[in-house]
């Protein structure tokens, strides 16, 4: 009995041991929730600057009021704090929370405080932004390769198949933006005469890095008074204003063809005054609401699927006025 409680023993402590490394895949079974007991849900999105981030927390607040769950949004301010996400996630899990929804920062840091999560019982949803080879719950969000080829096919037919485009990426370990940004070039293939003058600049976390970087990149490509490109994709919301103010300064605002993505009452009023062409429009409100309900119906047993598509809409000022867009761009919280 003596040897076999020392063999048990070793393997406990074994099993502890490697605990913080990167899981195989694999999801914990939910935690039995006792009867009465209410569920605290703890939502951490990727910054909390954005109008975006200001949605999904809208329907996440929502969908917690529906179920009687307490829901408590937390992330880091900018979307460059990766050490900050990581810290939040390790805070709930010694709270030790019911459940947690996660857009990862970076797809491949935050796998090992996912793990540790669930390593204590704690299962993780995956919300806007992928996590690379490790099993959540499910993974809510919309088809952002598909979101940005259905950006890059507009660019292209506003140019009419033809000319000079530059691609501003947002910044680099953002799963959501690098598929966003994949798909856009694969749209660009389809179009033999447009050349994709530059593709690897990233704008960061800030609308004031992206100005930055975008009044360098349209210096960049002027010839005298003249501006080289004829046509610009942004892959988010914060590299769109950014490169927007940065046209409006240069005096080129109206005069490139410009495609954005994500929404906010400044990009709509861009499309309004006809200084973007269209914005491609997730549904951040459902994506909140769809990971908070998803999280809690996993927690009490039930089985919710793998992956959920949140959809996306190409935006211009011909359907701006449609219900189910006005719905997306100004949304009732």
């Amino acid at each position: 009995m003596k040897s076999l409680f020392s063999f048990a023993l070793l393997a406990s402590l074994l099993v502890i041991g490697c605990s913080s490394k990167p899981a195989e895949a694999g999801t914990p079974s939910p935690t039995p929730v006792a009867s009465g007991e209410k569920l605290t849900v703890a939502m951490i999105p990727k910054g909390t600057q954005h109008v975006f981030w200001k949605s999904v927390e809208a329907g996440a607040m929502k969908a917690g009021t529906e179920l009687g769950v307490d829901v408590i949004w937390k992330g880091p301010v900018l979307e460059n704090d990766k050490d900050g996400q990581i810290k939040v996630v390790e805070d709930f899990i010694t709270k030790k929370v019911s459940g947690i929804g996660l857009a990862p920062l970076d797809d491949t840091a935050l796998r090992i405080p996912v793990k540790e999560s669930q390593d204590a019982g704690i299962p993780v949803l995956i919300f806007d932004s992928g996590l690379k080879d490790i099993e959540t719950v499910s993974f809510v969000a919309t088809d952002n390769k598909a979101a940005g080829k259905a950006g890059g096919m507009r660019l292209g037919e506003l140019l009419s198949g033809k000319g000079k485009v530059i691609l501003m990426r947002y910044q680099e370990g953002s799963a959501s933006t690098i598929e966003r940004e994949e798909g856009f070039l694969e749209a660009m293939k389809t179009f033999p005469g447009i050349e994709v003058v530059s593709s690897n600049q990233f704008a960061g976390a800030s609308v004031e890095s992206a100005q930055t970087k975008s009044e360098s990149l349209i210096n960049g490509n002027k010839k005298g008074d003249a501006f080289g490109v004829d046509g610009i994709f942004c892959s988010n919301e914060s590299a769109t204003f950014g490169m927007l103010r940065a046209l409006t300064n240069a005096g080129l605002a109206g005069k490139v063809k410009f495609v954005g993505f994500d929404s906010s009452d400044q990009l709509v009023k861009g499309i309004e005054d006809g200084f973007i062409n269209a914005l491609v429009v997730q549904d951040p409100v459902q994506m909140g609401y769809l990971a908070v309900k998803n999280l809690v119906a996993h927690i009490k047993g039930e089985k919710v699927e793998t992956r959920i598509d949140t959809g996306a809409k190409v935006v211009d000022k011909a359907n701006m006025a449609d219900p189910e867009i006005l719905a997306l761009i100004k949304p009732k919280f």
